[in-house]
């Protein structure tokens, strides 16, 4: 039997115990993620920080696993496109002669059974990396792609060391003139870049640039799904779906990945 930890918020423990561990997640990728119980307490709850920044009940605990050898898994590094499939047993195997175990994670297909939860525990909460692995002491990517919306710290963070690419975004007036100059122009080069100014805010003027909707050039409608996206302005969601009956199918697919998110 090869055995595996699965860190959740403590106020799950009683269902765990009662019913196991729900799957999550969508698709092919609805499941549950452990880690193998190796030697170093260090190594085995590393993810605990990384969690512990996730929204949501405070305090995490450690439900012990215990798997058939033969149970397929998934087993690689987090950020590995396509992840090795094999058994349980192999994973552990992998994990445990990885040079650097740091950032690995074995997913399991399906929920986890009552009988297969063997005890829970509490950890100390201040185990493991944040961000990713040997972040601690690098200076943080700020980078619109890369900085995390709405952290602790992100948006003094990024007024003391904004990227020279993607700094603090114009006011919304000044993205709607260039909206508008760049139309009149016909521009469409300074018309994706003020809409890309418009996808680092929260809000914009939704009215207004819906209808960018009917543009004639795809990837202006491609780089205005990628501008509402993230936005909580009431009407997104209906105007996603527009753009996802669009006849161009890259316009289709953000819109669709978009509302997904």
């Amino acid at each position: 039997m090869a055995t595996f930890v699965h860190l959740t918020p403590g106020a799950h423990a009683a269902r765990v115990r009662r019913s196991g561990v729900r799957a999550a997640g969508r698709g092919e990728w609805r499941g549950v993620f452990l880690f193998p119980v190796l030697p170093s307490y260090t190594l085995t709850h590393q993810w605990l920080r990384e969690l512990s920044r996730r929204p949501g009940p405070r305090g995490l605990v450690a439900v012990q696993v215990r798997l058939p050898d033969e149970e397929p898994v998934s087993v690689g590094r987090y950020s590995d496109r396509e992840p090795a499939r094999v058994t349980a047993a192999e994973a552990v195997r992998r994990v445990a002669a990885a040079p650097d175990a740091r950032g690995w994670e074995v997913f399991l297909a399906r929920s986890v059974t009552p009988a297969e939860v063997r005890h829970i525990r509490a950890v100390r909460q201040v185990n493991g990396w944040r961000y990713r692995p040997g972040a601690h002491g690098t200076a943080p990517c700020l980078c619109f792609g890369c900085r995390e919306r709405g952290g602790y710290g992100s948006r003094r963070l990024a007024e003391r060391r904004p990227h020279p690419l993607d700094g603090p975004p114009p006011p919304p007036r000044v993205l709607l003139a260039r909206v508008e100059a760049a139309e009149a122009r016909g521009d469409t080069a300074a018309l994706r870049e003020a809409l890309h100014g418009y996808g680092m805010r929260r809000r914009g003027p939704l009215a207004r640039l819906s209808g960018l909707a009917r543009h004639p050039d795809p990837a202006v409608r491609i780089a205005l799904v990628e501008a509402v996206a993230y936005w909580s302005t009431p009407g997104v969601p209906d105007l996603l779906r527009e753009l996802g009956r669009d006849p161009d199918v890259r316009v289709r697919e953000a819109a669709t990945d978009a509302l997904v998110r």
